[in-house]
């Protein structure tokens, strides 16, 4: 069971609780108390599919800017100028949720790996005492 602020995030991504049984945890929130629980190769296979969806909203963005600026107005007319004015003001809220979202997956994909790097070394310090020399 996923819960917390990155399962509701995952939910909200991939539609319900993708991993169905309890696994190790991984993550934790700061000051919000939510946390999540994965396996490793699911915690990495979850990285990969944010990664993925951050490039598909960077892709986006860029065309909304090549959008802004190829647009013109089809005449000189004060009608034509009214359109792209109202085009730009559309186009500018547009790259501004763009760029919210962006600035959200990057900061959860960092949020991710901080967990995983912390997971990686917590299961290495559990391993040492079994260690033979």
């Amino acid at each position: 069971m996923i819960i917390g602020e990155a399962g509701q995030a995952v939910q909200a991504v991939w539609g319900g609780d993708i991993l169905g049984e309890r696994g190790r945890v991984y993550g934790g929130g700061g000051g919000g108390g939510g946390r999540f629980e994965m396996e490793p190769g699911e915690l990495a296979a979850v990285i990969g599919q944010w990664e993925a969806e951050l490039d598909k909203i960077v892709d986006d963005g860029e065309r909304i800017q090549n959008i802004m600026v190829m647009l013109e107005a089809p005449g000189k007319d004060s009608v034509s100028g009214g359109y792209v004015s109202t085009s730009m003001d559309s186009l500018a809220a547009l790259q501004s949720q763009n760029d919210s979202m962006r600035k959200y997956v990057q900061g959860y994909i960092k949020k991710l790996k901080e967990a995983q790097t912390k997971t990686v070394a917590t299961d290495q310090g559990m391993a040492d005492p079994f260690r033979t020399v």
